[in-house]
């Protein structure tokens, strides 16, 4: 395949391309280096440790839904892992002010399924797509599981259990427990993850599209973003090559606005247009953005939200030496 099809740097699927595998890389560095810090404490503490990263812990979203609820209802923001909460909160002002980004930017864990789907198309020659109403049950599923941490974090958790619980060993080592997690893979989880990425490789995004509550969530939240792609009638040709190539699979062609909570912000479409101004991704409908303009909107919202994390003092935990090396050879111990 040339080089150009591979990473299309003349397009900003190029550099979007290049910005979600660096991020990934970037969590897999964070990855390793809390490795070694936990290992240090596993194996006795002796010799120079290592330093622990605070952004592992934008790998624990459910506790930090619970985290934003009590400092949302008590002004207190959890100094066990601060860093989860400023993640949270900075993905979702992402979101509210410049579509699902975070999925179509960052997100790993849509880096790989991106990579996957289009391997598969590489191997098959196509992505096999269900039937329209299978699709929309489908879709259903991540907003279902939306809806059960929400019954049961904001609706059956009091403000006392949620804070009782951020303050429990096991929210703690909770991090760790997640290291463990991947470290150790238990059998059923190795054949729940090889199904994932054989289901990957036959349907376009089925993780993102149809499991993925966090997405549901952003997807809601950024239904109220100010930025939406909009399409002009008095230039669209109608080819609805914008269309074919969502990976959401929206019919852009067909409608002036796209308000749907399935569009992440890729700009997919605007890419595959081939009638300049056609298609752009408008601020409030009315000024078109450049393509570079809306990801240096969507990168600035997710930087600024962590360095006001860092600079503010709610970034590292509050967890000193001796409470790690007193924690963390017990992890595997504590429960919920």
């Amino acid at each position: 395949m040339p080089r150009n099809k591979l990473f299309p740097t003349t397009s900003i699927a190029g550099w979007r391309i290049l910005l979600q595998w660096g991020f990934l890389l970037w969590c897999l560095f964070l990855g390793v280096q809390f490795w070694l810090f936990v290992d240090h404490y596993q194996s006795g503490a002796s010799g120079p440790g290592y330093v622990r990263p605070p952004g592992v812990e934008g790998f624990l979203p459910i506790g930090a839904l619970m985290s934003f609820k009590a400092w949302l209802l008590s002004g207190e923001t959890d100094p066990v892992h601060p860093a989860a909460l400023v993640v949270f909160v900075s993905i979702l002002l992402m979101s509210l002010l410049a579509k699902k980004s975070f999925c179509s930017w960052l997100c790993p864990v849509g880096t790989l399924s991106e990579a996957l789907w289009k391997a598969g198309m590489r191997l098959f020659g196509r992505s096999f797509r269900p039937w329209l109403w299978l699709d929309l049950v489908l879709r259903s599923l991540k907003y279902l599981l939306l809806l059960f941490f929400v019954k049961i974090i904001w609706i059956d958790m009091p403000l006392p259990a949620i804070q009782a619980f951020l303050r429990s060993p096991y929210w703690a080592v909770s991090d760790i427990r997640m290291l463990h997690f991947f470290s150790e893979l238990s059998l059923l989880a190795i054949i729940i993850l090889a199904g994932l990425v054989v289901l990957s490789l036959l349907v376009q995004n089925p993780w993102c599209r149809y499991l993925c509550p966090y997405g549901a969530l952003l997807g809601l939240l950024s239904m109220l973003s100010p930025l939406k792609i909009k399409r002009n009638p008095s230039i669209c040709t109608n080819c609805k090559n914008c269309q074919r190539h969502c990976p959401a699979r929206l019919p852009v062609a067909e409608k002036p606005v796209i308000r749907s909570a399935e569009c992440n912000g890729c700009q997919t479409c605007v890419d595959h247009c081939p009638e300049a101004g056609a298609l752009s991704m408008a601020l409030l409908q009315r000024v078109p953005l450049s393509r570079p303009t809306f990801a240096l909107i969507a990168l600035a919202l997710f930087a600024c939200g962590i360095g006001f994390g860092m600079f503010s003092g709610h970034w590292q935990t509050l967890l000193s030496d001796a409470d790690f090396q007193r924690l963390i050879p017990l992890a595997g111990q504590f429960s919920h």
